[in-house]
C-alpha cells in the first residue's frame, strides 16, 4: 500500500499555516491548503490504513493480540513475553496503568482523528466532488466505524469524536464519555454510508460494499439485533461475491491472499521496509529446540483448544504446528503445539517478515454470523442456519451438524456455533470479543474453567487508561474498574 505519515501531513499543514501572521494561534491545521486534488484526498485515507497496521506494534500488527487475546482462555504470555504489562493481561491482573491499554486507546483515536480529518476536508471541498472523492469519504467512514467498533467493545462508554481537532482549547480536547448506544448508532450510520463503496476495489486491502455489510452484520450481532444481523449477513451470502476456499490452507497462503473468501484483511508484505506480519514471529518457536520454543504468544494449554479439534479436522494442523524446522541447521524438532497460521515458509529465518495477511472479516465468519443470528431471532435453528454452519464444517472435513445433531435446541445450537467460531477463527482477533459479548457470567465461567482464576465480571471491558483520565478531567472510568 502507498504510505504517508501523519508527520508528513502535519509538516505540510504547519508550513501552510506559517504563511500568514493572521492565522489563529490555537489552530494546528490549515487543511484547505492541502486538500486540492483527489491524490491529496487519497493520501489522507491511506494515512488511516497506516495507523491500523503499518509498523511492528500497530493495532492489526500484533497489538490487539498482545492486548486483548492474551486475556482469554485460548492464549497466554509465552516465555519471550517478558513485558510485565503483557503478563498481567495474560494473568488478568492488569489495571488502568497497563501500557497496552494506553496503546489500544492512543492508536485507535489516532486512526479516528485521521479519518475525521479526511471526511471533513474531502466533504467540504467543492473541488473534490467526483465519484472517486465520494468513495474516499465512504472508505474513511468504514475505517472510522471499524476503529470505533473495537474501542466501544473494549472500553464501553468512549468519547465519540466525529470532526477533526483544529484547536487546542479545553473544550475541544476534553471530551466526555458517550453512551455505548450512541457510539453504536454512529458506527451503523458510517457503515450504511460505506455500503455505497464499489463491490470490487482495484487495489487490494481497500474496503468494499461487501466489507461494510459484513462488518455491519457483526455490529448488529454484537448488539443482539438478531433479525438485522441475519438479514444483513444473508445479503452478503446471497450476493455470491464471496465463497469459501475449497482448501482451508488457502485462507492463509500468500499466493491466494485477497481471494474469494477474504472480505477485508490487514495487508502485509514481508521483507519490504519491515511491513511483515509480526504474529508469525511471536507465535513460532525460535530458539529452544525440542521445547515449546521462545515464543511470546503461547497457546493456553489449560484451555483445551488444541485437544478440542478432532484429529481429522483439516484446520488443526494449519492452525497449529507440533514440529519446528530450524532455519539454522534444517533439522526438525517436535514441540508442544504452537500457533502456525501466519508462519510464512518463504521467510523462515525472519518469521516477523511474514507476508500473510490477517483477516479482519472473511466469508466463513459471515456464514457463522448468519447461523447464530437466525437461530436467535427464529427461536431455534432453521434449515438455513444449519446449512450455513455446515458449509464451514464441510470444508473442515468434519461431520455435518445437520446429520449428527439435526434437532438441537436454541441454546445447544448457539453453543455449537460458538464452538465452531472458536475453531474456525483461532488467532484472528475474535475470541475475546466473542467471550465478552456473551456477558460477564459466561466470560468468567469460561476463563475460570481454563484455570485463569483471576477472572472477574469487570474483565468484559478494559479499564480506560489512567493517563487519559489524568489528562482529561471530563473522562470517567468504567464503574466496575473504580472498585
Amino acid at each position: 500500500m502507498k504510505k504517508i505519515s501523519i508527520l508528513s501531513l502535519l509538516i505540510l499543514f504547519t508550513i501552510s499555516a506559517c504563511n500568514s501572521l493572521d492565522e489563529d494561534p490555537k489552530a494546528f491545521i490549515a487543511a484547505n491548503n492541502f486538500y486540492k486534488t483527489t491524490e491529496d484526498a487519497e493520501a489522507a485515507v491511506i494515512a488511516i490504513h497506516n495507523a491500523m497496521n503499518s509498523g511492528t506494534h500497530t493495532l492489526y500488527n500484533r497489538l490487539i493480540q498482545i492486548s486483548t487475546e492474551m486475556a482469554t482462555d485460548d492464549y497466554e504470555a509465552g516465555p519471550r513475553a517478558r513485558n510485565a504489562h503483557v503478563r498481567a493481561l495474560s494473568n488478568l491482573t492488569h489495571d488502568a496503568s497497563n501500557d497496552r491499554m494506553l496503546e489500544l486507546w492512543r492508536q485507535s483515536y489516532d486512526g479516528i482523528n485521521r479519518a475525521n480529518i479526511a471526511i471533513d476536508n474531502i466533504s467540504k471541498n467543492p473541488n473534490l466532488n467526483s465519484q472517486k472523492d465520494q468513495d474516499l469519504v465512504n472508505e474513511a467512514k468504514f475505517l472510522r466505524a471499524v476503529l470505533y467498533f473495537n474501542i466501544v467493545r473494549w472500553f464501553g462508554n468512549v468519547p465519540l469524536v466525529l470532526h477533526e481537532t483544529t484547536t487546542l482549547s479545553a473544550e475541544a480536547l476534553n471530551v466526555s464519555n458517550t453512551p455505548e448506544a450512541a457510539v453504536y448508532a454512529q458506527i451503523e450510520t458510517d457503515l450504511l454510508d460505506a455500503e455505497a463503496l464499489p463491490v470490487v476495489q482495484q487495489i487490494n486491502g481497500r474496503p468494499t460494499s461487501g466489507a461494510a455489510k459484513s462488518i455491519l452484520s457483526k455490529v448488529y450481532l454484537t448488539q443482539k439485533k438478531w433479525q438485522l444481523a441475519a438479514e444483513k449477513s444473508k445479503e452478503v451470502i446471497d450476493s455470491e461475491v464471496y465463497d469459501l476456499f475449497e482448501n482451508y490452507a488457502d485462507v492463509f497462503n500468500v499466493a491466494t491472499k485477497n481471494g474469494k473468501e477474504h472480505i477485508y484483511s490487514a495487508q502485509f508484505k514481508g521483507l519490504s521496509n519491515w511491513n511483515g506480519n509480526m504474529l508469525a514471529s511471536t507465535s513460532a518457536p525460535t530458539s529452544v529446540p525440542g521445547i515449546a520454543g521462545d515464543q511470546a504468544d503461547a497457546l493456553h494449554t489449560a484451555g483445551g483448544l488444541f485437544e478440542s479439534f478432532a484429529e481429522n479436522d483439516k484446520r488443526k494442523y494449519i492452525t497449529f504446528a507440533t514440529q519446528y524446522v530450524s532455519p539454522t541447521n534444517g533439522q526438525t524438532y517436535t514441540t508442544t503445539p504452537h500457533f502456525n497460521k501466519y508462519f510464512d515458509p518463504t521467510t523462515p529465518a525472519s518469521p516477523g517478515q511474514s507476508s500473510k495477511n490477517t483477516p479482519i472479516i472473511r466469508f466463513a465468519e459471515v456464514l457463522l454470523i448468519y447461523a447464530e443470528a437466525a437461530n436467535e431471532y427464529q427461536n431455534g435453528p432453521t434449515a438455513a442456519a444449519y446449512e450455513a454452519i455446515d458449509r464451514v464444517r464441510e470444508r473442515a472435513g468434519i461431520p455435518l451438524l445437520s446429520v449428527i445433531s439435526p434437532t438441537l435446541s436454541k441454546d445447544d445450537f448457539r453453543e455449537a456455533v460458538f464452538e465452531e467460531r472458536r475453531k474456525e477463527l483461532v488467532f484472528e482477533y475474535q475470541r475475546w470479543f466473542d467471550l465478552a459479548r456473551r456477558g460477564s457470567d459466561y466470560f468468567v465461567a469460561k476463563l475460570k474453567a481454563a484455570g485463569k482464576t483471576n477472572a472477574q465480571p469487570k474483565h468484559i471491558h478494559f479499564p480506560i487508561p489512567q493517563r487519559e483520565l489524568d489528562l482529561n478531567p471530563n473522562l470517567d472510568q468504567i464503574p466496575a474498574w473504580k472498585l
